[in-house]
Parts: structure tokens; sequence; C-alpha cells
């Protein structure tokens, strides 16, 4: 999977094929409510976006710990889940 991204990201400006929203809760899931409630679709549009190689996240659990938003402001996220069972099918799920 982790792949994918970093071929993605060698491409400057890349748009997903296709969207799809999350049914359940994981782990993937959890990082990508993180970046759309910072105003990202997901790493790869964060990564470009910032021009930043890595995003700062919890070593207990690997969900991400802080984003800058594209007016500078951070968010900053707890170590353990944020995104509820209701939010689950608001994360959008980007194919690439």
């Amino acid at each position: 999977k982790m792949s994918d991204v970093s071929e993605a990201m060698n491409k400057t400006d890349i748009k997903p094929k296709s969207m799809h929203r999350a049914k359940i809760w994981s782990d993937d899931v959890e990082n990508l409510y993180r970046f759309q409630q910072a105003g990202y679709r997901d790493e790869v549009e964060y990564k470009q976006v910032k021009q930043v190689d890595k995003v700062e996240c919890w070593p207990e659990t690997g969900f991400v710990k802080k984003l800058q938003r594209r007016d500078n402001t951070f968010y900053y996220y707890n170590r353990q889940r944020e995104c509820e069972d209701k939010d689950v099918r608001k994360v959008k799920i980007y194919v690439y």
C-alpha cells in the first residue's frame, strides 16, 4: 500500500482516479479523517501542498499527530481514536 503512495508522490500534482466512502473504522480511515479535517484529501495531497517528506505521527498508534492547514495554523490530534463511528461514513477514500 505504501508503494502506491510513494509512486504517486513522484508525479507532481496527481489527481485521484476515484473516490469512495469509508464504511468501517480502521487505522487508515482514522488518518484520512485527520487529513480531511485539516483540509486535505489525504497524505499525498498534504505532502504536495506543504512540501514535506514526513508527517508527524504518534509512535504508539501510528496516527497523525500534527498537521498544518493551508492557512498555516496547526491541528493537533490525540494519540487515541478521534473519528467516531458516526463520522466514519464522512471519510473519503481516494484511489490513485
